[in-house]
């Protein structure tokens, strides 16, 4: 571009600048800000808000908050993209003082908090397990004006089944309505979600059949919350019958839905049925990954199948995939204990324990 006698400008070090961080390569882009300098190109809001991002990406707030006073310094004006940027870079490390001073001086400076501001402290407070602080942010953005998206509510929702508050995290839900904001998928699998962990099956599955008349879109992931529950509490029969009107509603699962289905039968002993489906996902050109292969493996060794278990381990081997520490230790042991183990070590040899018996073995990729 410069040996063509086109001058790059901001933008264009700008829109560099982002596909490096984009692409992990930060030395490189380090060399192109510090180039900008030499070419007397000042870096503008935009290059900040994206040197401030990467930075909080990679878990370095504070250089991200001396980068803002740079700014600040050099007159420019951080915008509210570039402050709630900052904020939830603080979020994430689960700073939340460090992240209202930030929100508090962003106000100071006359820039007003807009529903995405608001979430992210939100979303930070519920991460903390700090839920009453966070319905207090709810009840504070509403008083001035800013009204809560689908977001806001469902990051709430969701902190109040974790807290165990069900009553709250129900009555949030029907009044986020009544405000006028519509539920979407994650709100609704979020409503699902909560409802299983606190061990309100039935009416679980109920929203399930509201959910599927109010015609919403549902994913992969609404049935995998329900199997995983039902798993969860022994109601293997129910969790089938999910699986299947997954499938007759044309949505095929996917290695998530396998995996959850799979690991609720190898936990419940049905191993058999569980190698069933193992051979099912396959058919229905649904691979699976490293970890179907573990939950299978595990599963078979509980059940004394050690042949079956090992050659499953060599297929999972071929494909790739490597054993896990829990059945890593599973087959060191079989190979330990079980009769034909030196039958087994000729057809495993990296699993073979170790001459000093330690519970170890070689993982060659």
């Amino acid at each position: 571009m410069v040996d063509n006698g086109i001058q790059p400008n901001v933008i264009t070090y700008s829109s560099l600048i982002q596909g490096l961080y984009d692409a992990g390569m930060w030395i490189k882009a380090k060399e192109l800000i510090d180039g900008m300098a030499d070419q007397g190109i000042l870096p503008n809001v935009v290059t900040f808000n994206i040197q401030i991002d990467a930075l909080c990406r990679e878990g370095k707030a504070d250089d991200a908050h001396v980068l803002l006073d740079t700014m600040i310094q050099r007159g420019l004006d951080p915008d509210i993209v570039i402050y709630s940027t900052l904020m939830d870079g603080y979020c994430l490390q689960g700073r939340m003082e460090d992240a209202v001073k930030v929100f508090d001086f962003m106000v100071a400076r006359g820039r007003k908090p807009n529903t995405i501001a608001y979430s992210i402290l939100i979303n930070g407070y519920c991460r903390a397990k700090r839920i009453d602080e966070a319905m207090k942010l709810l009840m504070e953005m509403q008083c001035k004006g800013v009204k809560p998206n689908v977001v806001t509510y469902s990051t709430l929702i969701d902190g109040l089944f974790r807290a165990g508050r069900v009553v709250a995290a129900k009555e949030l839900f029907n009044e986020m309505q009544v405000q006028g904001t519509r539920p979407n998928i994650i709100t609704y699998n979020t409503l699902l979600d909560g409802l299983c962990k606190n061990g309100c099956l039935e009416e679980a599955i109920k929203w399930l059949r509201i959910i599927q008349n109010e015609r919403v879109k549902i994913d992969h992931q609404t049935f995998c919350i329900l199997i995983n529950g039902l798993c969860t509490s022994g109601q293997l029969e129910t969790a089938m019958d999910i699986f299947n009107n997954a499938m007759a509603k044309g949505l095929t699962p996917n290695v998530v839905t396998y995996n959850t289905i799979i690991k609720g039968l190898c936990e419940a002993g049905h191993v058999m049925k569980a190698s069933e489906m193992f051979v099912r996902m396959e058919k229905e050109k649904c691979l699976p990954d490293g970890l179907t292969f573990n939950i299978v493996v595990r599963g078979l060794l509980k059940k004394k199948e050690s042949l079956k278990a090992v050659h499953i381990a060599i297929e999972m081997r071929r494909r790739g995939f490597s054993a896990d520490n829990n059945t890593l230790s599973m087959i060191v042991h079989m190979l330990k204990t079980d009769k034909n183990g030196p039958e087994y070590i000729e057809m495993l040899p990296e699993f073979a324990p170790k001459d000093d018996k330690k519970q170890s073995v070689n993982r060659k990729p």
